[in-house]
């Protein structure tokens, strides 16, 4: 599990589609707009040459990102979760059913905060409900404290992925 500051967790899927972003910017992206700019900066004045000050402005936010992307893969690691060794408590990369007070249940995985997106059920290592989360087993009760109070939540499952799903889910990719 994540050991220091200086580090974020991340899955091998999640530095792997950082990876992707960075190298279709540097290799696609990027040298289109420098061609772009090229193009545009020998067409004249360039205080009124559209193409010319759009394209500079793209360049420097590709710069910006790609700046970005390379800072958090330095700072990444990489926590495979098949590699947890006691599945039967929430760690790193556990995809867990849990339910309220009220009875309702939600699926969550936890992942890096880098690559959470609530909306696919992906929260992030930091998040309120991961912090909480953290440790449990199946019928375990943890209380989360939130923005708008706090709100029980009973473990109701806990998964890994294994070894098959990732090599059947990377040969689909």
């Amino acid at each position: 599990m994540p050991s220091t500051s200086n580090t974020s967790p991340i899955t091998p899927a999640g530095l792997a589609a950082l990876r992707a972003r960075y190298d279709h910017l540097l290799g696609t992206e990027r040298p289109e707009i420098v061609e772009i700019v090229s193009w545009a900066a020998g067409n004249g004045d360039r205080s009124e040459n559209g193409d010319y000050l759009y394209g500079r402005k793209r360049m420097r936010e590709i710069d910006r990102e790609l700046g970005y992307l390379a800072k958090v893969m330095k700072h990444a690691q990489v926590v495979d979760p098949v590699r947890q060794p006691d599945k039967t408590r929430i760690f790193f990369g556990a995809t867990v059913t849990i339910a309220d007070e009220d009875d309702l249940q939600r699926t969550v995985t936890i992942v890096g905060d880098k690559e959470q997106d609530a909306g696919t059920g992906r929260i992030g290592w930091s998040s309120p409900i991961a912090r909480a989360l953290r440790g449990a087993g199946v019928g375990d009760l943890r209380t989360v404290r939130l923005p708008a109070g706090q709100k029980g939540w009973e473990v109701l499952a806990i998964a890994y992925p294994d070894e098959d799903s990732v090599t059947a889910r990377g040969a689909d990719d």
